[in-house]
């Protein structure tokens, strides 16, 4: 049965909706401003500070920096979180439900939390203002979402597919790559997609474990607007909206076609 909402309900989700997005929205005009200092446009639209944007190399630099760590954490994150949640898979469930919880942790602690523990834990290993230090701490972030995504996929797969894999002669590792892997590679794209999105967007705890050296965005940004009110940064912004609306579509898209292809196999 189709749940239908009223039109009640509907107004008040879009409201609820305008409610949350029109304060990210609003750096987009910001972006078009025409004066040089950030603020809204006052006289015309001005794709003036775009154009500085594409010109200062340090800014350039640290986009691509941002860019760089965020895609090597999200590869890392969809590592491990897959490899967890297959093994956590085959376990006993009072002996995967534990570690389940802690692999998704740090959703739950708070953030300012985390900043200070691996700030603390990040200057004994040496990993404060590193680059290392920073794709480490994305990883982490990024790491519970892909648990989710992959654990999910493997409780709705047919586990069917794997004893008659096994029953035909197949070892464990042909068996993962033949079988398991390619039935649950929507849910492992789609937390690759939230593990990147999360650590590009994370800002918190870099803050906290990144200094002069390493100048990733959010350190950038927070820079920027102590020392001056460049309206640039309402350009990196709206980049920043842009490229995670963009991935967040992604998953939405992965996540359908994922439940799609459940469904009809049910």
């Amino acid at each position: 049965m189709t749940y239908r909402p009223t039109k009640p309900v509907l107004l008040v989700a879009i409201l609820v909706a305008a409610f949350l997005a029109i304060p990210s929205v609003m750096v987009i005009p910001a972006s078009l401003t025409d004066m040089t200092y950030l603020s809204m446009p006052k006289q015309a639209l001005s794709v003036q500070h775009y154009v500085r944007f594409i010109a200062d190399s340090a800014w350039i630099r640290s986009f691509g920096l941002s860019l760089g760590t965020a895609l090597t954490a999200a590869v890392m994150a969809t590592i491990v979180g897959t490899a967890f949640s297959i093994g956590a898979w085959k376990m006993i469930a009072r002996i995967a439900a534990p570690l389940r919880a802690v692999m998704i942790l740090p959703i739950a602690v708070p953030g300012v939390v985390a900043a200070v523990a691996l700030y603390l834990l990040w200057t004994r290993l040496g990993l404060y203002d590193t680059i290392p230090g920073v794709i480490l701490v994305q990883a982490i972030v990024g790491l519970p979402f892909v648990v989710i995504t992959t654990s999910t996929g493997l409780i709705a797969m047919d586990v069917a597919q794997v004893r008659a894999s096994r029953s035909l002669g197949a070892g464990p590792v042909r068996t993962l790559f033949r079988v398991v892997l390619p039935g649950i590679r929507g849910s492992v794209f789609a937390g690759f997609i939230l593990a990147l999105v999360s650590g590009w967007d994370e800002s918190v705890i870099t803050l906290f474990v990144t200094g002069r050296n390493v100048q990733v965005l959010p350190r950038k940004i927070w820079d920027s607007l102590r020392y001056d009110i460049d309206p640039i940064v309402a350009v990196v912004a709206t980049i920043m909206l842009v490229l995670t609306t963009i991935g967040v579509i992604a998953y939405m898209l992965v996540s359908h076609r994922v439940g799609a292809a459940r469904d009809r196999r049910d």
